[in-house]
């Protein structure tokens, strides 16, 4: 069969991607407007009557929305409209597009090969209004080119049921440089995985622990999927406990937590413990929070938010606190 005969069996997808890469509601396209983009593109003529007749065969056969409207001289002009079930629309694929740009799990080469994807399925129109866009970030990228490939793996063996291996790094100092150590190599079972701060985590148990534990998928290294099973058996509600409950990153076992806050926080705790967290109202600037979370992590963020917010339990943690706050003092007197 000669390359012509091959060419013309693909007339229906050439028609079909014109439709979709350049024409919407606002620039729907003549059948002879196909038929030079169909050219310029693929290098191929297509008559204006086979054109048209596929478009038919796209719409009776293959069930695709595309709208015929009648132009000067009775000129049947053609565009695609999104499918809502299928297809992205604009904003969807702008918000993936920024996420991907600002996520740090993932290495800038990844990245931009993601947003190139998201780009093809749009119409020109739509990536003309985002040619100039621009990133602006505060936080680097990793620099750890495995991690898609992790996720897909730990995914698998969520799924399977299946014990994986890996190495584990974390930044050290080393006299006057800072080096990439690697700290463990720990034997897990993985149990589910959770994205918190542009960050993606995997819940998990050490061989030879009983308790959850988070690790950074941006820095596991070498993971090694094993032939062994996961004998720890969680519950979805034990795994969800756990996610809700521990705060910035900091996993391990929980206390009841309550804190006198001022209401410019209000935004900041239901977006960061969302149900998990119970407020009460104390005063007309003031309310109270409790809630169920791991203390360590639990003093970090309260730390952060030292002016606008005092823990009154436990005395523990009141009591760590106090000291971090009495040593800070004495380095700035």
């Amino acid at each position: 069969m000669s390359e012509i005969t091959y060419a013309n069996q693909g007339n229906i997808l050439y028609i079909l991607n014109i439709l979709k890469k350049h024409s919407d509601e606002e620039h729907p396209l003549s059948a002879e407007e196909i038929g030079d983009l169909v050219d310029n593109e693929y290098d191929i003529k297509i008559e204006q009557r086979t054109i048209r007749r596929n478009i038919e065969l796209l719409i009776q056969k293959f069930k695709y929305d595309i709208e015929v409207k009648r132009a000067e001289k009775n000129k049947k002009l053609y565009y695609i409209n999104r499918d809502p079930e299928t297809d992205f629309e604009p904003g969807e694929i702008r918000a993936i597009i920024d996420n991907f740009n600002y996520a740090s799990y993932i290495i800038p080469s990844v990245a931009d090969g993601i947003i190139k994807k998201c780009k093809n399925i749009q119409t020109k129109f739509e990536n003309n209004k985002i040619k100039n866009y621009r990133i602006y970030s505060a936080r680097g990228k990793t620099s750890n080119a495995e991690v898609i490939k992790n996720i897909e793996d730990i995914s698998e063996c969520i799924m399977t049921k299946t014990k994986i291996k890996f190495e584990y790094w974390k930044y050290n100092l080393e006299g006057d440089r800072v080096i990439k150590t690697i700290v463990s190599e720990p034997t897990v079972s993985p149990y589910a995985m959770v994205y918190d701060k542009q960050q993606f985590y995997m819940i998990a148990i050490k061989n030879g622990e009983k308790e959850f534990f988070k690790y950074r998928l941006d820095r596991i290294k070498n993971l090694k999927v094993l032939d062994e099973k996961i004998t720890i058996k969680k519950s979805e509600k034990d795994i969800e406990q756990y996610a809700e409950s521990s705060v910035e990153a900091f996993g391990g076992k929980t206390v009841e937590i309550q804190a006198i806050c001022s209401k410019v926080l209000v935004d900041e705790v239901i977006e960061k413990f969302g149900k998990n967290v119970k407020i009460e109202p104390q005063s007309k600037d003031k309310f109270k929070m409790t809630l169920e979370a791991n203390e360590l992590g639990f003093k970090f963020w309260a730390m952060r938010n030292i002016d606008v917010c005092t823990v009154i339990k436990p005395k523990s943690l009141v009591a760590e606190i106090k000291k971090v706050l009495e040593e800070a003092s004495k380095k700035y007197k």
